[in-house]
Formats: structure tokens, C-alpha cells, sequence
């Protein structure tokens, strides 16, 4: 039997300096991975317990009401407008979708463009595909050749750049000319701190025709929902349609009581704000912190991560960080060009970003 060919899973390499980041006598304070760690709100908690007594099966498209508070989460939060309750497709997390998409549409044998430091899924779902995985944030230097998917991620992970409306339209249609699928990983675009990111479906963007582009989201980080797996894709009908008769056959299905506490989270913004401005307070402690420390952080105008340097070999600033019993991800994670950075997430509780800041300056 042969597996396909996939580069080790990034964080087992992080265990050695996990492991002495751990000896530190007052614990470790992990940056790395970004997982929430404050609590699922109430509101969405009683969803899910009142669903857990239903027996049956759920539907892969996801209940009616879910599709409908996903569009008007969009229009209220995000200015996207126009978007058909048909067209949202919920779906495992965000993960399982950013891995298997390259194959659901059929890149076998063709490009996936991802940008030069990404998320590592949207490199391993292309060699998943069977596709060619070419890195590049211009559209110059792809030449004639067109892609099956360009991926887009804005605000980054994991830089936190913010990508300007012009250059999303120039995207949108250089990706027209060629008949190129474009999918935008929008799981950060509600946290905007020195810029606000615009969803590839916002009409500034696209012009309210959602024709070939798709738009992914995660309650992971705002709705501290990483543990219910809770996400969704929407944007080209046609698209979303034929992701859903695929995913009907593969039984692709988020369970009935997740998209019971998604349709309460996606209805409620006034959870989000909470968990923005806890965000925003770890943000105010540890941004200063690592720059009296030496450390010059770059980007990161949204979004739930540092992109942090100290012009030394990433591997180098993690181990500084992990004699101080802080762990963060090097940003070859990333891709090559990230070999100088860290990543440091924001997701510590009050105390722990605290105790961050402490141990920067000692």
C-alpha cells in the first residue's frame, strides 16, 4: 500500500522544545498552536444540550435556520450581501474542507496556488489531489497557465496581513479570465485590529457575482468552538451545490447538535465582541512585550497571531523562547520564506499572556 507522499506533521517536530518549555517552574505558556481557551458562551451550550437528544440523522446540507443565520451573520457582520440560504454548506470544522476541497473540484493533475507562507493544509490538500502545489502572492508570475484553485488568506495566517480591496478584484478577475476557481480562507475576518479585512464576497470586491469563488469560515477562534469542529463554505451556488451532492456520498456531516449551537452562535454578535476584546487585551500586553524584548513584529494588523522576528533562524528564536517556557511555531511551518519568524498566538488566558510579558523582560 502506498500513502500519499505528505511532509511530517509540523507540530511533532515542535515536541523537544515543548518538552523543555514544560520544565519551566512555573509552567509553560503555549503560543503556539492557537486553540481557544476560554470557555464555549452559554448561549451556545444550551443549543447544543437541548439537540443531544435527537436520534436521527442529520442532513448534510444543514438545517434551514443554520443556512439562514450564516447569511445574515454575513450581511450583519460582514457586508456580504445577496448570498442564497442554499448556497451555505456547513461543514466539519474548517480544516476538513481547506484539506479535501483540491480534491472535491477536481484538481488532479493541475495547479493550486497558495500564498507563499500559508497555512500548511492548503499545501498538503493539493498533494492530496494529486495537484501541483505553486506558492506565489502575485498573479504576474503564474505567466498563461490556468490554476484549478487559488487559494487566498486575508487576514493571514500567519502573518496577519490584510489584504486591500484592489488587489482581492484584481484577483477575482484575473481568476475570470482563466476560468479559475478562487477560495478565500476567511476564518480571522472579524478580528481586525489596525485594518479591516473585507470578505471575497463583499460587493467592493466582487460586485455581488459570487461566479466561481467560494468564501470559508470557522467559529473556531470567535466563537471558541474548536472543539465542536464547527464551520462552513458558501459563495458560487453552482459550486456549493456540487460540494454538496459530493459530500451527501461521503457522509461529510457536521452532527445535529454542532449546527444546532452554530445557528445560536452565528446569531448572537454579542458573544463575538467579548471574545474580540479578550483578544484585543492579550493583544495590548503581549505586542509590547516582544518588542522591548528585541523582537520586531511585522504585519499582523488583524488577525490571532504575532509574525514576530529577531533577524535570527526561526528554530533559534523557539528555542530562546522555550528557555523562557514560552512555545511559539517557527515559521518554516508556514513555507520557506518564513525561516526568520515566529508565530505567536494570542490564545493564553489573561493570566498566562501575563505571565508572558513577565518572562519577556526578565
Amino acid at each position: 500500500m502506498s500513502f500519499p507522499d505528505l511532509p511530517d506533521f509540523p507540530w511533532d517536530t515542535l515536541a523537544d522544545h515543548a518538552a523543555r518549555a514544560r520544565t519551566h517552574p512555573d509552567g509553560v505558556v503555549d503560543l503556539s498552536v492557537g486553540t481557544p481557551v476560554d470557555p464555549v458562551p452559554d448561549l451556545i451550550q444550551a443549543a447544543l444540550g437541548a439537540a443531544s437528544e435527537l436520534p436521527g440523522y442529520p442532513t448534510t446540507h444543514g438545517l434551514p435556520e443554520l443556512r439562514q443565520a450564516a447569511v445574515d451573520a454575513l450581511a450583519r457582520r460582514h457586508g456580504v450581501l445577496g448570498v442564497d440560504p442554499a448556497a451555505v454548506l456547513p461543514t466539519i470544522g474548517s480544516k476538513e474542507l481547506v484539506a479535501w476541497l483540491p480534491t472535491l473540484l477536481g484538481a488532479r493533475g493541475r495547479a493550486v496556488v497558495v500564498p507563499e507562507l500559508a497555512y500548511p493544509t492548503y499545501d498538503v490538500g493539493a498533494r492530496l489531489a494529486g495537484a501541483r502545489v505553486v506558492r506565489s502572492d502575485g498573479l504576474t508570475a503564474l505567466g498563461p497557465e490556468a490554476p484549478a484553485m487559488v487559494w487566498l488568506n486575508s487576514p493571514s495566517n500567519p502573518t496577519g496581513r490584510v489584504l486591500p480591496v484592489e488587489h482581492l478584484r484584481k484577483v477575482v478577475s484575473w481568476a475570470r479570465e482563466r476560468g479559475t476557481i478562487v477560495v478565500s480562507d476567511e476564518c480571522y475576518l472579524a478580528l481586525g485590529w489596525e485594518a479591516e479585512p473585507v470578505s471575497l464576497l463583499h460587493p467592493s470586491v466582487c460586485g455581488g457575482d459570487f461566479t466561481g469563488l467560494l468564501s470559508v469560515h470557522s467559529l473556531s477562534k470567535t466563537s471558541s468552538l474548536a472543539g465542536y469542529r464547527a464551520g462552513f463554505v458558501t459563495g458560487d451556488p453552482a459550486l456549493v451545490k456540487g460540494l454538496l451532492e459530493v459530500r451527501k456520498h461521503a457522509g461529510m456531516i457536521v452532527p445535529r447538535p454542532v449546527q444546532s449551537a452554530m445557528t445560536a452562535a452565528l446569531a448572537d454578535d454579542t458573544h463575538l465582541a467579548a471574545q474580540k476584546a479578550r483578544f484585543a487585551a492579550r493583544r495590548e500586553v503581549l505586542k509590547p512585550a516582544l518588542e522591548r524584548a528585541g523582537f520586531t513584529v511585522e504585519h499582523s494588523e488583524a488577525g490571532l497571531y504575532l509574525w514576530s522576528t529577531r533577524a535570527e533562524c526561526a528554530w533559534d528564536t523557539v528555542s530562546w523562547l522555550a528557555d523562557r517556557g514560552i512555545l511559539a511555531a517557527p515559521g518554516t511551518f508556514y513555507g520557506p520564506t518564513g525561516d526568520r519568524h515566529v508565530r505567536i498566538a494570542l490564545t493564553a488566558t489573561d493570566e498566562r499572556m501575563a505571565t508572558a510579558a513577565d518572562r519577556l523582560a526578565a
